[in-house]
């Protein structure tokens, strides 16, 4: 395997208005990334380890395509834009701050939306409901995820 050098980097923006709302705008460039063909290149390189996995019981290509996939695993592709709204204490709620949040793949066109909502009325106690939702075509970086949706709830407990 051939190293080379590359470069990484992140731009953003984060505004505050008047009534505390918070936008936070992001683009990241993964230099290493794969392009939206090597992603496709990829995939179709997983269906025909699965298919030789299936017919003979041969692992050795779905074993390639794993490392492959843990090099890459977190930012597999290139351009990334990451925008995030939270307002908080709306309607005088205190303690609470809902947002939504969505990190959209500029290569593929797929993306990944969060809402959530968050309460800290108790002291050292953190409850955070969130959702998320992805969307893609066939080929692409999150229509490829295993699931459509979840949801998960966090309590962190502060002492």
């Amino acid at each position: 395997e051939q190293k080379q050098d590359v470069q990484n980097w992140l731009l953003g923006i984060r505004y505050l208005t008047e009534h505390d709302t918070t936008f936070i705008a992001e683009y990241f460039h993964n230099a290493a990334g794969y392009t939206s063909d090597e992603t496709k290149d990829f995939f179709s390189f997983i269906d025909k380890g699965y298919e030789a996995y299936i017919s003979d019981e041969n692992d050795s290509l779905l074993n390639k395509a794993s490392a492959l996939r843990e090099k890459y695993s977190r930012n597999p592709l290139k351009d990334y834009l990451y925008l995030r709204v939270s307002q908080k204490e709306p309607f005088d709620i205190l303690y609470f701050t809902p947002s939504l949040s969505c990190i959209f793949n500029m290569n593929d066109k797929s993306f990944s939306l969060s809402p959530e909502l968050l309460y800290n009325g108790i002291t050292n106690l953190e409850m955070r409901l969130k959702a998320g939702f992805i969307y893609g075509k066939e080929d692409t970086e999150y229509g490829e995820k295993q699931n459509d949706c979840r949801m998960e709830l966090r309590l962190r407990y502060y002492f």
